[in-house]
């Protein structure tokens, strides 16, 4: 697979918020995925931690929801150079399930791994200390299969590939493990005010 630089045709923008490379996409929400949108209805979701944890744990649609609700109110950027701003998903914090799940102390990486089969890698660090969700809302509806319903994985603070669609699970690593676009050129973790949008960046 190539992977092509092609982030151009737009005017450079002035926005505090805005990433370097990034354009304010208003309104609009793009819907980009790697994979066909699969037909899951929520009663067939599951979300498992699994790998090194102390307690591998499988929740449904009705265990996920009986967790504390937490919310993201704010900014995500994806790499193909689109921001949005103010927006609000609402679920779960990833801390809640990981506190039943109990990682080891050996984990340092972890796998988010879709109902497609779709992978992302990101350090532990990036999914614990309220930087990321699991959310079947947006905007106060339920979050649209297109971008990634009944259920994804939110990590706002990177590239948006990391915010895996129809998440499945995650699995706990004592390594990091490249997902599917880390294996096809992508940088490994994804930040967006350092412009990590290929490896090697």
């Amino acid at each position: 697979m190539n992977v092509t630089r092609g982030f151009t045709g737009r005017a450079r923008e002035h926005h505090p918020g805005l990433p370097p490379g990034q354009y304010d996409a208003r309104d609009d929400w793009p819907v980009l995925s790697a994979e066909v949108t699969p037909d899951l209805a929520p009663a067939d979701w599951t979300f498992r931690i699994d790998g090194l944890a102390g307690r591998p744990y499988t929740w449904d649609w009705e265990a996920a929801h009986a967790l504390p609700a937490s919310a993201y109110e704010g900014d995500i950027h994806c790499v193909t150079g689109w921001s949005k701003f103010g927006v609000r998903f609402g679920g779960v914090s990833v801390d809640a399930f990981l506190d039943l799940a109990r990682p080891d102390a050996r984990a340092t990486h972890a796998l988010a791994r879709s109902h497609t089969g779709y992978t992302a890698n990101l350090p532990l660090a990036d999914l614990t200390g309220g930087r990321a969700w699991i959310v079947w809302e947006y905007d106060g509806e339920p979050l649209p299969a297109e971008h990634g319903g009944p259920a994804r994985l939110v990590v706002p603070h990177l590239y948006f590939w990391k915010s895996v669609k129809w998440v499945a699970g995650i699995t706990l690593l004592d390594h990091d493990e490249p997902g599917f676009w880390e294996g096809n050129g992508y940088h490994s973790r994804g930040n967006p005010w350092e412009e990590q949008r290929y490896s090697g960046d």
